[in-house]
């Protein structure tokens, strides 16, 4: 049986900050409402750290209420100076462009846009831009003071290291964009990460004063995701896990979350999945009895590239995954290889019928002439995934996957990629 909606949010580690808790509760349980999440396009992917909130907001929806997701072409042109040390450097109007469309791509992936409660996607440039600056002095630049700005976080933070008055008015823009959803799309409801906390009460603020009747809207902020060890929460060894498969690779992304710890791995299943409590208590369970078979990080890796990727591009990466455990490579394609391999050390070479002992030793697989025959005879050598036991083999243009790398692994584990030049 599933819970109510914010006790499920509690239960979860999911709500943070909230403007009015139990007039929200009250609102929730008389009527399906309108509420949404803003992300500028600051780049043309999002990565895992931007999805919390918007995963949030599917679970309104799963409720049956509207989320409404807003994507920042106007305020991606400005910068939120949020968690910023110093300003962001200025985008232009077709970089932006271009961070809208796959941004846009990746939360359909998301959200439900079809059924009576479907999402609508908005983008605050179709009311911002055509704004003229006097217009946004006289209509909102006299409802907040600036003692009022200067007391937000995001913008005391600054004050020592400096702040433009382009940033310094990204707040009230913000807030220009909850007014604007609260009067012609019945928004009732922001919800952002914590850092978004002072955004989010500006915008209140302007439906407060541009409202004669007392009106009633509220905000909820989602808590930093962080890692057991206290540590940031979204980064691999080569650096952000985006959701373009571009960036990261499904592979790439599943074994992200396989490689997630037991510490984290409930946490994260609770904030990322929608997978059902006592599903998530039983999997609690069995890191404790079980930890080996590692079936809640499986479970969290199939919910999340299943969500993000598809189905296929799941059943790729597991079978990426499977052959690289077994060492059997020649189930993959040249493609899967390319992708399972990219990040292991690799070595160049011309494209020339070599003999296997020079070429392993070569490459730097072995360490010697004398060692590379015994590895050869042992039957320490596999290329491409075969086995390969006679010193007299010879490397050609049949072993170049794509006539442009290929595999070479000694001992279980010990893999380089040779590329062909």
């Amino acid at each position: 049986m599933k819970e109510k909606l914010m006790e499920d949010l509690k239960w979860r580690g999911l709500l943070y900050q909230q403007t009015d808790e139990a007039g929200l509760e009250d609102l929730l349980s008389k009527e399906k409402i309108s509420l949404y999440c803003g992300v500028d396009p600051t780049a043309d992917s999002m990565h895992i750290g931007h999805i919390v909130p918007l995963l949030t907001l599917r679970r309104f929806q799963m409720h049956g209420h509207r989320p409404i997701l807003l994507v920042g072409g106007a305020t991606g042109m400005i910068g939120d100076p949020s968690g910023r040390a110093e300003e962001r450097q200025l985008q232009t109007t077709e970089q932006i462009d271009k961070n809208v469309a796959g941004i846009k791509k990746q939360m359909e992936r998301i959200f439900d846009f079809s059924s009576e409660n479907g999402a609508q996607m908005v983008n605050n440039n179709d009311w911002v831009g055509s704004m003229s600056v006097i217009q946004f002095l006289r209509d909102y630049g006299k409802l907040l003071g600036v003692n009022y700005m200067l007391a937000k976080d995001n913008v005391a933070s600054r004050l020592d290291s400096g702040i433009s008055f382009t940033e310094f008015s990204y707040m009230l823009i913000q807030g220009i964009d909850f007014n604007h959803l609260f009067n012609n799309y019945g928004c009732r409801v922001q919800i952002g990460g914590s850092d978004q906390w002072g955004n989010i009460t500006t915008g209140l603020e302007v439906i407060r004063k541009t409202h004669e009747e007392e009106v009633k809207a509220f905000g909820i902020t989602i808590p930093l995701v962080t890692k057991a060890d206290g540590t940031k929460f979204g980064k691999s060894a080569g650096g952000s896990v985006w959701l373009d498969a571009e960036k990261t690779s499904p592979y790439e992304f599943y074994q992200f979350w396989i490689n997630t710890a037991d510490s984290d791995a409930v946490k994260y299943m609770k904030i990322f999945t929608f997978i059902e409590r006592e599903e998530i208590e039983a999997f609690e369970i069995t890191i404790q009895e079980e930890p080996h078979l590692r079936k809640a990080q499986l479970r969290l890796a199939e919910e999340m590239t299943r969500l993000i990727h598809g189905q296929e591009a799941l059943d790729q990466a597991i079978r990426i995954s499977k052959a690289l455990f077994s060492g059997d490579l020649k189930t993959l394609t040249a493609n899967e290889m390319k992708d399972a391999f990219k990040d292991v050390p690799s070595f160049e070479m011309a494209k020339e019928v070599k003999n296997i002992v020079d070429f392993i030793v070569d490459s730097g697989v072995s360490p010697s002439r004398r060692q590379a025959r015994e590895d050869v005879t042992n039957g320490a050598i596999s290329l491409n995934g075969e086995r390969v036991t006679d010193t007299a083999y010879e490397v050609s243009a049949a072993d170049r996957l794509d006539d442009a790398f290929a595999i070479v692994r000694r001992g279980k584990k010990n893999y380089k990629m040779v590329k062909f030049v």
